[in-house]
């Protein structure tokens, strides 16, 4: 295990604290409900320009490409901050069907490269340290994921 300073844990606690702020932990709920387009075309129709959705999805997005950007430079520990947090996985998961279409719309080919990059690692890092929970993570999202369109089409909420 590494050496974990004052100044990265004040750091992390900051970022913890970040998270708590209302807005970004209600735009956090809405997207972990509500987030979850496979094309662009839903994309669009889920989170026009100028929307309240559109808000959200932003907020969650470069919170958390902030965070990889940090996290990814060394500034943090890794295993200290993948011993803490594993919600950018579910937030990559989500962006991943949809991503070329930002990357593409937005002349970006690196756009959201560092959320990308972190998760690839924290992937890594999980696998090693617990064989197979990559797998059984994805199936759990995936499940949640059909639940949450199965109560959505019936009009129950989630």
């Amino acid at each position: 295990m590494s050496d974990v300073n004052h100044e990265q844990v004040n750091l992390m606690l900051r970022l913890y604290d970040i998270r708590r702020e209302p807005r970004l932990r209600e735009a956090r709920e809405w997207y972990m409900t509500n987030f979850n387009p496979t094309t662009p075309e839903q994309l669009m129709a889920q989170c026009p320009p100028g929307s309240q959705e559109n808000a959200f999805m932003r907020m969650v997005f470069s919170y958390w490409e902030m965070v990889a950007s940090i996290v990814n430079r060394g500034l943090i520990d890794e295993d200290f901050f993948f011993e803490n947090t594993g919600e950018q996985w579910v937030v990559w998961e989500r962006l991943k069907p949809v991503v070329s279409a930002f990357r593409t719309m937005f002349k970006n080919p690196l756009a959201f490269s560092n959320l990308e990059k972190h998760c690839e690692i924290f992937e890594r890092w999980r696998e090693k340290r617990a064989p197979g929970s990559n797998e059984a993570l994805r199936a759990m999202h995936a499940q949640i994921q059909q639940q949450q369109a199965a109560q959505k089409k019936s009009g129950a909420g989630f």
